[in-house]
């Protein structure tokens, strides 16, 4: 079977904290008011993505990942990860708050709950005005303040709000305490990873009246008490042209701003090639077949595609590999 570019089925999720902007702004099918996330892409168990364009519609992930293996992922990509899909590719609306929180990284992942850890990036697609993400500590802090500040509720004192725009662009380390703000709307790519440790929820209930769960003695030794400039991501922004954004060991990031037309060499690329469309619209094609993505929508390139054409007349791309 030829791997043409391939569009999944959004997973879509409601949240407590969650809106209608995947909906209005994003054209996901949605019915309910407190949809948060639409997962793209997605290897988690119980949560695998599935096919819906072309010949290979309905098939899942992880039947083509069985199938196809290196042809899909890339040889260096099966190396590391087996049969794993190693990363998850969502959109985000947080129409309240998210709880504050953090992700373990690797090792206490793996030790613990036999996962991955959890590195993540954002990309500010919409946020409403003075909307703020919290993303580490406003000062270094020792772990028995930190104790302390839970047991008094005065966490949120400890915290370092970032109001955000449009085009904003975080990396947020393990170890990092975070927390996506009312009134944004992001893309997220991250770790094939669902560990996290909530230890503040500004002490909401569900809609059984229930207290969500907190993580907090699983995340003590999970922090990093550090303060630490390194989450707001500096990234060229030339027009019709690659502009690295993040680069690490999980993931590479790349943002093409296209005012016309690009054609890219995939050849000694051994890797998949997602693209998320943050703006715009454009047609993609490869070696076997091409697809339409729009504002809102994420597809596929195999890692046996030689070359890939993206023809547009003004696209805003977020193009992810290994």
């Amino acid at each position: 079977m030829d791997l043409y570019p391939l569009k999944f089925k959004p997973i879509l999720k409601e949240r407590l904290w969650g809106g209608t902007k995947l909906k209005d702004v994003l054209n996901k099918p949605i019915e309910s008011d407190i949809t948060g996330e639409s997962w793209e892409l997605s290897g988690v168990q119980g949560d695998i993505s599935e096919v819906c364009n072309g010949d290979l519609a309905g098939t899942s992930l992880n039947q083509l990942i069985t199938k196809h293996g290196e042809k899909l992922l890339g040889k260096s990509v099966v190396a590391r990860f087996g049969n794993e899909f190693p990363i998850l590719i969502k959109f985000i609306d947080a129409k309240q708050d998210l709880s504050i929180q953090l992700h373990p990284n690797d090792d206490l992942a793996k030790e613990r709950h036999n996962s991955f850890g959890k590195t993540e990036m954002w990309y500010i697609m919409n946020a409403d005005p003075g909307a703020k993400l919290i993303v580490g500590f406003n000062r270094n802090v020792e772990k028995a303040e930190y104790i302390q500040s839970l047991e008094e509720g005065t966490l949120l004192d400890l915290m370092n709000y970032e109001e955000v725009s449009e085009g904003d662009t975080f990396f947020i380390n393990t170890g990092k305490i975070h927390a996506i703000g009312a009134g944004v709307m992001l893309a997220e790519i991250q770790q094939t990873s669902d560990i996290t440790y909530r230890v503040y929820d500004f002490d909401r209930k569900d809609k059984n009246g229930n207290l969500r769960e907190l993580h907090t003695g699983l995340a003590v030794d999970a922090i990093d008490y550090e303060q630490k400039d390194d989450f707001k991501v500096d990234y060229p922004h030339k027009k019709d042209a690659v502009n690295t954004m993040v680069d690490c060991p999980y993931f590479k990031t790349n943002f093409l701003d296209l005012n016309s037309s690009m054609h890219q060499d995939l050849s000694t690329r051994d890797s998949f090639t997602i693209y998320m469309c943050v703006g715009g619209e454009a047609t993609i094609d490869n070696d076997w077949g091409n697809v339409s993505i729009k504002k809102g929508e994420t597809i596929l390139v195999p890692a046996c595609s030689s070359t890939v054409n993206i023809n547009t007349h003004g696209a805003k791309l977020l193009e992810v590999t290994i």
